[in-house]
């Protein structure tokens, strides 16, 4: 099967947009959590989303590109989920951080 590029570009932003909203209603999941698992947490995604924006000529600060991805201030959705992490977390993160 070979798709278009008009019909791969809309199936991608579709996948994006369910992911994001999987993310918004995964509030138990922390950023520290995704980033020990999978190698990237919702402020990597907001952080692809703003170097798309750029790429394409879009100004788009760091807080409007995060306020897309988590639905709302990042400050906000930081006091109302955000929790400590636990060493454990923290120290897995270290292990697993990205390489810079």
């Amino acid at each position: 099967m070979s798709l278009s590029k008009q019909e791969q570009t809309e199936f991608e932003a579709a996948a994006f947009r369910r992911l994001v909203n999987h993310l918004r209603e995964r509030t138990d999941v922390q950023n520290i959590d995704l980033m020990n698992l999978a190698g990237f947490c919702r402020n990597c995604l907001s952080n692809w989303y703003r170097d798309a924006a750029v790429e394409a000529g879009v100004d788009l600060s760091k807080e409007e590109s995060r306020e897309i991805v988590y639905g709302m201030p990042y400050d906000e959705w930081r006091r109302l989920n955000q929790s400590e992490a636990s060493d454990a977390q923290k120290a897995a993160f270290e292990i697993n951080k990205p390489k810079e």
